[in-house]
């Protein structure tokens, strides 16, 4: 008899889904986990990710069957029929590839352990986003990379050749160097056994500190409420993210910087869930919801994203005014012409991503170490990064990164 391994509760590792806008991240996440994460209406308006999402799934292998065939993510093995034993829970983080939405899939890395990058292979590569979020990648220090070249259905072989040497000229002396390239067809299902495969040996669950104060960077925050609720039926204000370290249990209190209005929040764990399961404790690794007594209005439409969570007391300073020693990029990521990157000046505008948090900062002080006023105020522990961008054109193009001093 076959002894399978008990279906774990919650996700031991957050993994990144990144790339250029239509190159089949959400696809390729539906195909790993069954789960369509472009949920909001003007995402499924427009076909395209706006929002972080988010999909939990198991990571299985027959004991039958060799590899690649044995990895798969069903309980039962479509090679032999035989049951498959559970290798671990992933929590995917599908980041928006749009050139206007940067911010968002920075808030994203500031939670993954690790990321797939995915290149459609019947587009010239690299595409101005794929450049963008590898260098995001880069700033966020997220080392443990799989490539995805997708989409291999559409062109022949020769071509996707062509596109695989493409991409190893792009990735060379980046991060990204000595990461596998994996052809997946993610419409058709294709290579997906190869893809858990590689995931499994080059994205490691990282070591987790259990003994420190728990604490988490919000990256979502919700009223569940449905309308027209009766107001004795209404439920708390939901925020969402994952824990960097520590523990969380039911009844836990907690505090959460920056709040609205004031400068923290006060609350209390009323629920926790990973995925659609109801848990006791939450710890490291996997994304999670934790369910408040906040009145939900302070909770809505995301409005505490980029806050973080902690126990009372235990929390990172709050900064209106930082000092940052910057480190800029020669050239702009993300645009076709990328355009020589000039020196920080004073009184200009910079947007700053700092965990899951985005703020605006208005440079009092340039230099190397350079001094800014904060338009909103962040909670941040002194030598975090801070990735910068500048407004170029229309857009905000990301120029380097800052260390907080």
């Amino acid at each position: 008899m076959i002894r399978i391994a008990k279906e774990p509760k919650q996700s031991e590792i957050n993994i990144g889904m990144i790339g250029h806008v239509d190159h089949g991240k959400t696809t390729l996440t539906k195909a790993l986990s069954g789960i369509w994460t472009d949920t909001h209406s003007e995402e499924l308006r427009r076909g395209i990710t706006i929002r972080l999402g988010y999909a939990d799934t198991t990571f299985r292998k027959c004991p039958q069957c060799p590899p690649p065939q044995c990895y798969t993510v069903e309980k039962t093995c479509g090679e032999c029929g035989k049951a498959t034993d559970v290798l671990r829970r992933v929590s995917f983080v599908d980041a928006p590839g749009h050139e206007t939405l940067m911010a968002t899939m920075l808030s994203g890395a500031a939670i993954m352990d690790g990321a797939v990058l995915v290149i459609a292979a019947n587009e010239p590569c690299p595409q101005p986003q794929t450049k963008e979020h590898l260098m995001g990648l880069e700033i966020c220090e997220i080392k443990n990379v799989v490539i995805v070249q997708n989409k291999i259905e559409l062109i022949s072989r020769e071509e996707v050749m062509e596109n695989y040497q493409q991409i190893k000229r792009f990735t060379k002396g980046t991060i990204a160097e000595n990461a596998p390239i994996i052809p997946v067809s993610a419409m058709h299902a294709v290579n997906i056994d190869l893809l858990i495969q590689a995931i499994e040996t080059y994205i490691p669950t990282p070591p987790r500190d259990l003994e420190k104060p728990p604490r988490m960077y919000i990256a979502r925050s919700f009223d569940v409420n449905k309308p027209g609720t009766v107001p004795e039926d209404l439920v708390g204000g939901v925020i969402g993210g994952s824990l960097l370290c520590g523990r969380l249990k039911v009844g836990d209190e907690i505090e959460i910087k920056p709040g609205i209005a004031k400068e923290v929040l006060e609350a209390d764990v009323a629920s926790l869930h990973a995925g659609t399961t109801e848990i006791d404790v939450a710890t490291p690794g996997g994304l999670m919801a934790i369910g408040t007594r906040l009145d939900p209005s302070l909770t809505k439409s995301d409005s505490l994203s980029g806050s973080v969570v902690g126990a009372p007391g235990m929390l990172p300073p709050l900064w209106k005014q930082l000092v940052l020693k910057v480190h800029l990029l020669e050239r702009a990521i993300g645009t076709k012409e990328e355009v020589e990157i000039t020196e920080i000046k004073r009184g200009e505008t910079l947007m700053l991503n700092i965990g899951t948090a985005k703020t605006v900062g208005v440079v009092s002080k340039p230099g190397n170490e350079t001094e800014m006023e904060l338009k909103l105020p962040i909670c941040a522990d002194t030598g975090e990064r801070a990735a910068i961008s500048r407004r170029i054109g229309a857009r905000w193009r990301l120029i380097g990164y800052g260390i907080i001093q």
